[in-house]
């Protein structure tokens, strides 16, 4: 067989009810079609997990991905894709995460590891090269993140990058995280839970080898000019010492800085929790990832009544969910509870979401003291965070509750508190307050997983081109959700192109350099359109009544004018979301309901999905 540039070149297949460890050959036409990342996650979830399984089941299978430029000593070449069928949502989940876990899996050999199957007992798995081992973690359950991962180092040895969960993913809590590097997070979709529901406690994973690339020299050379390039950039200097909290003061400032629940856009207190407090007033030291010229990671250090914290961070999504949205009003603060969330394996996002939601709830009588274990919760208040906190990790009284999200939360609690549940398809909103931005409220209404920013971060494009204006906005979308989720898929990280100002040509020109491969920029933005239908007719398969109604944004979003900031008194309102939505769909070649037509999957060589879907 001719060599597959680009790629470790094995699938790691690994089922845990059986203990049977089996690799093969990664397909070259399934890598050319679905790329690597979040293309391999995509397809795999659609082909191995039967219709209707059970997230928390074992049917559901749990896939890790790297992609043809993942470990390839480029700028910001660090990413893995964590994939499995959401707990949080019902549908298809993915989450991304940095750090040197998929260089590493990447560099053992393997582009993809699948995770079949439920041990009766905790295991990890520890990949060593060609040696694949499923060991006993029952020493580890139970363990934070934090010390399941010091315990493996010290049991394994430094050179092994890990990836665990906490007791959160332990105890099935539908926002659980997995964590690496004491700080790294594939946070979003409750991919964390599909682990505990496996008994699966981490993986650890030490790779000794290269992997072929089609021409090296020229690769090389390349490199070498993309880290000159990004080191004279204004960017490089204005964004390396604060990371993404830096954006803190633009997102208050355009009245977008999610507040009180998402009340507002406005948090008074912003420059007590920005890049520069951060950077002033906590970090110890700065922090990159596998090839990254930019450390946006901040260890910081804080030592506050409620305890000492030492954690990666926080970034501009934690600041946001915890600072302004839970209204925690010092950066030692949300520090804190940003290490608590990380060493009980929660995303922060969700986290941050569920926490202010709880106290909402609280504060209009819809959850009582008793419901909290006998404690009042309220805005602005540490101990409150870090004791919810605490009752979802454990679900423990309402905790139990709040473990399933807030679109369950809110549909078991009701008396209006349906209204302020801020999500999308169940997934909790991250750091954006999209009320008078409309690009950014449609990317949340069609994300792919859920309310997420990641897949198309369009509320920068609504500032610069004006909020009142509506033509192109959802154009403009679904070309982000093309393009971003490219990155994904490449296994590179998006900071050096929208923050820095690094140019995205630079990765076309290298790609054929590592793959060998001729397929254009131009091809692989149609792969990416694959990927995406594929991802939506997983929703559609897997939801009994998908459409439409899912692409709904919160009633908050729809009904409630900005109270304050730069957006007061604005609002889109219902029928401008439901134009947007039309849009979009006829853009996508989906049917009204939001349905990916026959002949739309056909065009993208998805024949078996489109009889799967109209059989």
């Amino acid at each position: 067989m001719s060599v597959l540039y680009g790629y470790g070149g094995n699938v790691l297949d690994i089922d845990l009810s059986t203990r049977r460890v089996s690799k093969s050959q990664l397909d070259r036409d399934f890598a050319r079609q679905y790329i690597g990342g979040r293309g391999f996650v995509a397809r795999l979830l659609w082909d191995l997990i039967p219709k209707g399984a059970d997230p928390l089941g074992p049917d559901n299978v749990a896939v890790v991905a790297s992609g043809p430029l993942t470990g390839a000593f480029l700028p910001s070449s660090s990413k893995v894709e964590f994939g499995a069928k959401s707990p949080a949502t019902g549908g298809y989940g993915d989450s991304n995460m940095g750090g040197h876990f998929g260089p590493a899996l990447k560099h053992a050999g393997y582009d993809v590891c699948i995770i079949r199957g439920a041990s009766s007992t905790p295991v990890y798995v520890v990949i060593d090269d060609d040696i694949v081992q499923i060991r006993d973690a029952s020493h580890l359950w139970g363990k934070g993140s934090y010390a399941t991962e010091k315990a493996l180092k010290e049991e394994l040895g430094d050179d092994f990058q890990i990836a665990v969960i906490g007791p959160a993913g332990e105890n099935l809590v539908k926002i659980a995280c997995i964590t690496h590097d004491f700080g790294r997070q594939a946070g979003r979709c409750g991919i964390g839970a599909v682990w505990g529901s496996k008994r699966l406690k981490a993986i650890a994973v030490r790779g000794s080898r290269g992997f072929p690339v089609a021409d090296p020299a020229a690769m090389f050379k390349k490199g070498k000019e993309m880290f000159d390039i990004i080191f004279k950039l204004p960017g490089f200097k204005e964004w390396t010492p604060y990371g993404t909290a830096e954006i803190t003061d633009w997102c208050n400032k355009s009245g977008v800085f999610p507040t009180r629940n998402f009340y507002t856009g406005y948090f008074p207190h912003y420059q007590q929790i920005n890049g520069r407090a951060l950077r002033n007033s906590i970090v110890t030291l700065d922090k990159g990832c596998f090839g990254c010229p930019i450390p946006c990671g901040k260890y910081s250090h804080v030592n506050l009544p409620q305890g000492l914290a030492r954690v990666e961070g926080p970034e501009y999504e934690t600041v946001a969910l915890f600072g302004g949205n839970c209204e925690l009003s010092r950066i030692e603060e949300i520090a804190f509870a940003n290490w608590l969330f990380d060493d009980l394996g929660m995303d922060t996002i969700s986290g941050g979401n569920i926490v202010a939601f709880a106290i909402e709830c609280f504060e209009k009588g819809i959850i009582s003291e008793d419901d909290l274990g006998g404690k009042p919760v309220r805005f602005g208040d540490l101990d409150s965070v870090i004791h919810i906190g605490k009752l979802i990790a454990n679900r423990h009284l309402v905790g139990d509750l709040l473990a399933e999200g807030v679109k369950t939360a809110s549909a078991h609690l009701g008396r209006g508190s349906e209204h302020f549940a801020i999500h999308v398809k169940g997934l909790e909103v991250s750091g954006y307050e999209p009320r008078y931005a409309a690009a950014m409220l449609l990317a949340y209404m069609t994300c792919d997983v859920g309310a997420h920013h990641n897949r198309a971060w369009a509320i920068t494009y609504d500032i610069a081109v004006g909020r009142d204006k509506l033509e192109g906005k959802a154009a403009k979308v679904v070309e982000l959700q093309h393009l971003r989720p490219l990155l994904d898929a490449l296994g590179i990280c998006r900071f050096p192109w929208i923050e820095v100002g690094f140019e995205l040509r630079h990765y076309a020109e290298i790609f054929p350099m590592i793959t060998g491969s001729e397929q254009t920029w131009e091809e692989l933005n149609t792969l990416s359109e694959r990927i995406w239908n594929l991802t939506r007719a997983f929703w559609v398969r897997e939801v009994p009544g998908f459409g439409r109604s899912w692409d709904r944004a919160p009633g908050r979003f729809l009904a409630d004018p900005v109270p304050s900031g730069a957006a007061q008194g604005k609002l889109l309102g219902e029928d401008i979301a439901e134009q947007l939505l039309d849009e979009y769909y006829r853009l996508r070649g989906w049917d009204e309901q939001g349905i990916p037509k026959r002949e739309k999957l056909l065009e993208l060589g998805l024949s078996d999905v489109a009889c799967a879907l109209y059989e």
